[in-house]
C-alpha cells in the first residue's frame, strides 16, 4: 500500500476512533498527531479523533495525514502502532449528515431489472433516493439483521462517493474535486417494499432502503488520489461462495462527477456526506434469491478493499445495533 487508508476502530473499551492505515499497521491518528511535530503544527490544536471530524478539516487535514505518511514511511514497524487483524473496525464514516443513493443507474442491472437498454442518456437526469444514516449503517462483520416485515432482503454492491468540502453548484467538470476518497456500500433493499397498492404513492422508500442494518459500509476510506479513475474499478459481491455480482463501474450510465453535479445543484454538500452510485447487475430479485439466516454478504472493490457482513435472522439475538 503506496499510501493510506482511513477507518474506524475500537480498542481497550473506547468508543470508536480515526485511524491511519498504512500496511497492515494502524495509528490512532489523534494520538500520531500529538506525537509527530509537523503534524501537530499543521493540525493547530484540531481535535481529530474521528474520521468525520478528519473530512470537515479536509484541506488541513490531508496535509497532516500526509506529514504522518512521511514521517513513519522509513519505520518498520511503526511506533505505537496496532496490528489492523487484532483491532475491530466499525463503519469508517460515524456518521454521515446523509447517504445518497442512485436508482436504476448500471446499464447491466438496469437490462436485468426491466428487461430492456436503458434508454439514450441524453435529456435525462439522475435519480436519487435518501438512505437513513446512524439507523441504517454498520460497518465491516457486524450483523447484518433482517426486518420481521421482509421476505425478500436483496444485496447491492456499489461505490460510495465520500465528500470532503461543502460543494454547491458544481459543473461536471468540477465535480470529483470535492470528493475525499472512496469506500464500499452495500445498499440493501426490501424488494417486497419496492411498490404498495395501500397508498397513492406507490413507492415505499423508507421500508425499502431504511430498515436497520441496511447500509453496510467500508471497510475503510480510501483517498481520492489513490483511485486513479473511480470509472474503471472492477465490482463483486458474493453470497457465501456464489459469486452473485461481477461488473464494472464503466457501466454506470451517469459517472460519478455527473451525479455529483446534479445533486450538488439541488442540495448543498457537505463534508462527510455518501453518495452510493448505484449498482450492476447480479442482484437476487431476477432470479427470485434473498438473503436468508446463515448467510455471508462480501463485496470487493478494486482499490477499496473488502467488506463482509453475516446475516441473521430478526428473531436471532447478538447482532449488534446499529448505533
Amino acid at each position: 500500500m503506496s499510501g493510506y487508508r482511513l477507518l474506524s476502530y475500537v480498542a481497550e473499551g473506547r468508543r470508536p476512533r480515526a485511524g491511519l492505515l498504512r500496511g497492515g499497521a494502524v495509528l490512532d491518528v489523534a494520538e500520531a498527531v500529538a506525537a509527530d511535530p509537523r503534524a501537530r503544527r499543521i493540525a493547530s490544536g484540531a481535535a481529530w479523533d474521528s474520521v468525520l471530524s478528519l473530512l470537515e478539516d479536509w484541506p488541513r487535514a490531508q496535509d497532516a495525514l500526509a506529514a504522518l505518511v512521511e514521517s513513519f514511511a522509513a519505520q518498520d514497524p511503526l511506533p505505537a502502532a496496532r496490528p489492523l487483524a487484532g483491532l475491530r473496525l466499525r463503519a469508517p464514516i460515524l456518521y454521515p449528515g446523509a447517504v445518497f443513493g442512485a436508482g436504476a443507474n448500471y446499464s447491466d442491472h438496469y437490462r436485468e431489472m426491466r428487461g430492456e437498454d436503458p434508454p439514450d442518456k441524453r435529456g435525462k437526469q439522475p435519480f436519487f433516493f435518501l438512505k437513513t444514516s446512524a439507523h441504517s449503517i454498520i460497518g465491516p462483520e457486524e450483523a447484518i439483521r433482517l426486518p420481521g416485515f421482509s421476505s425478500q432482503v436483496d444485496w447491492e454492491a456499489e461505490i460510495g462517493a465520500v465528500i470532503g468540502r461543502p460543494a454547491k453548484d458544481l459543473p461536471v467538470e468540477r465535480a470529483l474535486g470535492c470528493v475525499a476518497g472512496y469506500l464500499i456500500v452495500n445498499d440493501l433493499s426490501a424488494r417486497d417494499f419496492l411498490r404498495r397498492d395501500d397508498t397513492p404513492f406507490v413507492f415505499d422508500w423508507v421500508g425499502q432502503k431504511c430498515f436497520d442494518t441496511s447500509c453496510p459500509m467500508g471497510p475503510w476510506l480510501t483517498p481520492a488520489g489513490e483511485v486513479a479513475d473511480p470509472q474503471a474499478l472492477s465490482i463483486r459481491l458474493w453470497v457465501n461462495d456464489a459469486l452473485m455480482q461481477d461488473s464494472s463501474s464503466r457501466h454506470m450510465i451517469f459517472g460519478v462527477a455527473e451525479q455529483i453535479a446534479w445533486l450538488s445543484r439541488h442540495v448543498t454538500l457537505r463534508p462527510g456526506d455518501v453518495v452510493a452510485t448505484g449498482t450492476p447487475a447480479g442482484v437476487g430479485r431476477p432470479r427470485g434469491i434473498f438473503l436468508k439466516d446463515g448467510d455471508v454478504v462480501r463485496i470487493a472493490i478494486e482499490g477499496l478493499g473488502e467488506l463482509r457482513n453475516p446475516v441473521v435472522a430478526a428473531r436471532a439475538r447478538g447482532a449488534e445495533p446499529a448505533t
